[in-house]
């Protein structure tokens, strides 16, 4: 997703390595953003709607769960990257600010904001009417669900029933997608999915192509990053479905979001926004103007 003078092909290269080495650490200690501020001219009608104590500290404290390419995820020093990154990297320093990500465990990261730990969160969070009656969704991208299988395999999203699907825990498509899926199969008297969840994304990617799952559910920008960096392995699996809202959980009605929301605004006006997602390769899910709590007003 992105890129201005970021990390370039080798990062790129170096996560498709990792994606099936499996070998990526999520558990280090906090890391510095990916470099998208670099150039970015302060805004300083945005600034002007920061909160005094965000100012002060000079830096937004991010939750992130990195293992999920290319949206976050680590390269192999251990430094967090991906085009949401660089998105958001960018829209710090709209506001002059730093940015801070903390590694956290993604079912982890809306208790941090509710509990005051974070400023927001960041970690392709779909945003949901459930999510939004703990925190606001700032909305920056929309995405579908899409599906992978090995490659020369035959699956089908909408009839899978038997099969082993592997998706990392607390996704939506772990806790939602599938389980519906498998739901409609035992009504219909056939055998359930049989769902295999990893705690990282490139794990589950890496259980299909080493023939242990069936196929891998994840958000198209995810699994079609997937199949780019190994199509000797895996492949789409029908077409791309259910799209849904991304968003920045943020405690209910903070004072930060408008600040946010302008700084992020202010990059669409400039171009900025789209030079991210076509760097990427991501900029079908672009947005044209940043909205809040999508879920519930949609």
């Amino acid at each position: 997703m992105l890129r201005k003078s970021l990390v370039g092909p080798l990062a790129l290269a170096a996560a498709a390595a990792l994606l099936l080495s499996g070998c990526v650490n999520n558990e280090e200690a906090p890391a510095t953003g990916g470099g998208g501020g670099a150039g970015i001219s302060v805004d300083e009608a945005s600034v002007a709607l920061l909160p005094d104590d965000i100012k002060e500290a000079g830096k937004l404290v991010i939750g992130t769960d990195a293992n999920y390419p290319p949206n976050e995820y680590k390269d192999p020093n251990g430094k967090v990257i991906g085009w949401e990154i660089d998105l958001i990297d960018a829209m710090a320093a709209k506001l002059g600010l730093e940015t801070e990500y903390k590694a956290s465990q993604f079912d982890n990261i809306i208790p941090s904001i509710v509990g005051n730990k974070l400023d927001f969160g960041l970690s392709s969070f779909t945003d949901t009417v459930e999510r939004e009656e703990k925190v606001d969704f700032i909305n920056y991208y929309t995405a579908g669900v899409q599906w992978a299988s090995t490659k020369g395999t035959d699956v089908d999203p909408n009839n899978a029933c038997g099969l082993k699907v592997a998706v990392q825990s607390t996704t939506f498509q772990d806790t939602e997608e599938v389980p519906a899926k498998s739901d409609a199969c035992v009504a219909a008297g056939k055998e359930p999915i049989e769902k295999l969840q990893f705690e990282a994304q490139d794990a589950a990617a890496n259980a299909v192509a080493l023939g242990q799952a069936d196929a891998f559910s994840a958000d198209s920008p995810v699994t079609l990053y997937a199949i780019a960096q190994n199509d000797d392995k895996l492949q789409a699996a029908g077409e791309t479905f259910d799209e849904a809202p991304y968003g920045l959980p943020i405690a209910k009605d903070s004072e930060l979001t408008e600040a946010i929301v302008s700084a992020l605004e202010a990059l669409i006006a400039d171009g900025t926004y789209t030079e991210i997602l076509d760097e990427w390769g991501v900029a079908n899910g672009g947005l044209e103007e940043i909205t809040i709590n999508a879920a519930s007003k949609g």
